[in-house]
């Protein structure tokens, strides 16, 4: 079977070639689709597959700024882009970005930087599922109740803390027509820094938190926070792709390979949030958190017990992962076709 590997010239490792298709086609998809690179799932994705945890971090940066700049373009046509708002958080997000990358150096220069990584990993995935579905479950109860009172369920919501960050006055205030939104321009530089250090640091282009937090914080409608989180991934992975290739850690022959299937991916889940709407990307998307940090925990029982059916678990796991969301987004994208066209045929 040592065709089905091939070997990364810069990182020295051989690595399982159909893995990295499974992932660039899969994360493709499920990138367009939730407003992300995708890199949550991909960076402990190519480490599974044997990248060390630096170059899995760079090489996956590298892909992923190509990949958001296609899928940005084709949000912007759905007016899915709030073009300001992503402006104002460049700067955090820059700067952010640099920080965490450093600190990646030098946890490397100490030897920590896996162990601290995928600890990290975890504590952040397990918030983010939590957040969630605590949210989908506060608007499931406020259904329930509003049912039994006679009235309209379709206007319950769930969680709104952004509704409290926004009360907070601190000048410049400043309109975000896009996103329907009126806060203070801290608040988005402030999220903008934050998930920029997590991208420097865990390799990501900060889509993984900027969504959530786009939605939850700074009170953007889904599919905004989709196009608009794209926008910032985008340019933070154009940055991250710049400075880790001269850091000498990215390894492009795998960037490439993923790149070429997440070109075609990303267009058909960016397609799909035409169909899929507010809740249903929110309950895929807490799904798809659970499963990556599932394979993680895997991998690290794999290392402390060394049991090493765990690793193979946690490689079958991330990929199982990725295959089934990426044929779950590509169901509703057909179905939602499908639909479309027959109404146009109807009103022809």
């Amino acid at each position: 079977m040592e065709w089905l590997y091939v070997l990364m010239p810069i990182a020295g490792v051989k690595i399982f070639w159909p893995g990295l298709i499974i992932l660039g086609v899969g994360v493709g998809i499920i990138g367009g689709f939730f407003g992300m690179g995708g890199a949550w799932m991909v960076t402990p994705g190519l480490n599974i597959l044997g990248f060390p945890m630096a170059f899995a971090i760079g090489t996956d940066i590298a892909h992923m700024a190509g990949k958001s700049l296609i899928s940005t373009m084709r949000h912007g046509k759905f007016g899915n882009v709030d073009y300001k708002l992503g402006l104002v958080m460049l700067v955090g997000t820059v700067v952010g970005f640099e920080i965490g990358a450093q600190m990646i150096m030098w946890l490397e220069r100490v030897g920590n930087v896996e162990k601290v990584v995928r600890y990290l990993y975890i504590v952040l995935l397990f918030f983010i599922a939590w957040m969630v579905f605590h949210d989908i479950n506060v608007k499931k109860r406020k259904e329930n109740e509003m049912r039994a009172a006679g009235k309209d369920a379709s206007e319950a919501t769930g969680v709104q803390w952004h509704k409290k960050f926004h009360a907070i006055k601190i000048p410049p205030m400043v309109h975000f027509n896009v996103a329907g939104i009126y806060c203070s321009a801290w608040l988005p530089i402030f999220v903008s820094f934050l998930t920029g250090w997590l991208a420097g640091i865990l390799g990501i282009g900060g889509g993984l938190i900027r969504m959530p937090s786009l939605i939850y914080l700074v009170g953007c409608p889904t599919h905004v926070a989709v196009g608009t989180d794209l926008f910032e991934v985008m340019i933070s992975g154009l940055y991250g792709a710049g400075t880790y290739t001269y850091k000498g850690r990215t390894e492009l022959v795998a960037a490439v390979i993923m790149l070429i299937g997440a070109a075609m991916g990303a267009q058909v889940g960016a397609v799909a949030t035409k169909y899929i709407k507010g809740y249903g990307i929110r309950y895929a998307f807490g799904l798809a958190v659970v499963g990556c940090m599932t394979s993680i925990i895997l991998k690290l029982a794999a290392k402390q017990f060394n049991i090493g059916f765990f690793n193979d678990l946690s490689t079958v796991v991330v990929l199982t992962c990725v295959s089934g969301l990426s044929l779950y987004i590509l169901v509703k994208f057909i179905q939602g076709c499908k639909r479309e066209l027959a109404t146009k045929a109807a009103k022809a």
